[in-house]
Formats: C-alpha cells, structure tokens, sequence
C-alpha cells in the first residue's frame, strides 16, 4: 500500500535528478560566462593600456625605431645618451641620415669615434624648435644643437640639401617634433671653421 510519505518520495525522486541536472547546467554555465566575461574585461584593459602607452610613446627616438630605417642612428643616439635628451619635451627638427647613409662612411669611422666626437656629429643633425619642410626650405642657414650653422639649397623642382645631402622624405611627425630623411650623414666643419 502507498502511503502519502511513499507517493511523495517517488515523486520526489523522479523529478529531483533532471532538477538536480538542470539547476547544475545553469550554475556551471553562469560562472563560466563570468570567467569568460572578466577575461574579456582583461584583455580590454590591456589593450588600452597598451594604446594609451603607444599614444604617451611617440617621440623622435620612438619614430626612428619604430621606422627601422635608422638603426645606426638610434645606436649612435644610445651610446652617447642623446637618445634621452630626444625623448624629452622639445620640440626637435632632426636632419635623420639612413643606415644606407651611414653605410657609406668610411669603414670604421663611426667606431673610431669617441663619445663626444660622435655627440658633435649628432647634435650637428639637430635643430631647436619644430621645422617643418616649407620653413626649412625657405632659409639658407639653420643653427644647430652642435653650436655652427647647416646650409640650405632649395631647387626650382622642390628639392632641398642639407649641406651636401639630400632631403629626400620631409615632415615625419612626432609628438615632440618632425624628422626629415636626408641621404648623407652631415660633418661638422673643423673647429677652426666653426663660428
């Protein structure tokens, strides 16, 4: 005979586990879709994170970096520390040689340089203050970082030399300044010829 205690435990039993299965599927599915959601909620963070340091990250030596046109450029500026000094506020106009350029020195000729000779090459392709391709154009001297004066020879097609490079890419901006692309690295006058 069943008794009421009977009947309902039968009941019980023969709804409880598909309960018991369907009430687990939701608990599992809902910790899941939170994991999943803090995970994405991760990964967008770190994607600003990066963006924003991308943004903070633009200066003249990033660009050069960046670029990979000027590697022995960015090791000229690392070893004597101007790097840092182009990293700063500025603004800066650098007169940026290629490696291409660099390759054509004399074999050896950075590397016989010291730190300060090399700095007084550098600082020779540096201008303070933000020029852009229309006002470089339209001088005849620019002082340099280095202390003596850079000449300027504007064509009738457009073109312009640094001296005896060319200016063959203009205004590749920075956040704290332009870069122009010349095709020769720029030598100092003598110390008896500087001003």
């Amino acid at each position: 005979m069943n008794t009421p205690n009977t009947a309902l435990r039968a009941l019980l039993m023969r709804f409880a586990t598909p309960l018991l299965a369907l009430l687990l599927v939701v608990g599992l599915a809902a910790c899941g879709g939170g994991e999943d959601a803090d995970m994405e909620d991760d990964m967008a963070a770190d994607t600003t994170e990066m963006m924003e340091e991308s943004m903070e990250t633009n200066t003249i030596v990033d660009v050069a970096v960046n670029d990979g046109r000027f590697t022995t450029l960015v090791d000229a500026l690392q070893r004597t520390g101007l790097a840092e000094t182009l990293q700063g506020d500025g603004p800066f106009t650098v007169f940026a040689p290629t490696d291409s350029a660099f390759a054509a020195l004399p074999e050896g000729t950075l590397d016989g340089l010291s730190d300060e000779e090399l700095t007084n090459i550098l600082t020779y392709h540096v201008v303070n203050g933000s020029m852009m391709a229309d006002a470089v154009g339209g001088m005849q001297m620019i002082p340099t970082a280095q202390g003596t004066d850079l000449s300027v020879t504007a064509g009738d097609d457009g073109s312009v030399m640094i001296n005896d490079a060319n200016v063959v890419i203009t205004d590749i901006q920075a956040d704290n300044g332009v870069i122009h692309v010349i095709d020769a690295v720029l030598m100092p006058p003598a110390d008896e010829d500087a001003m």
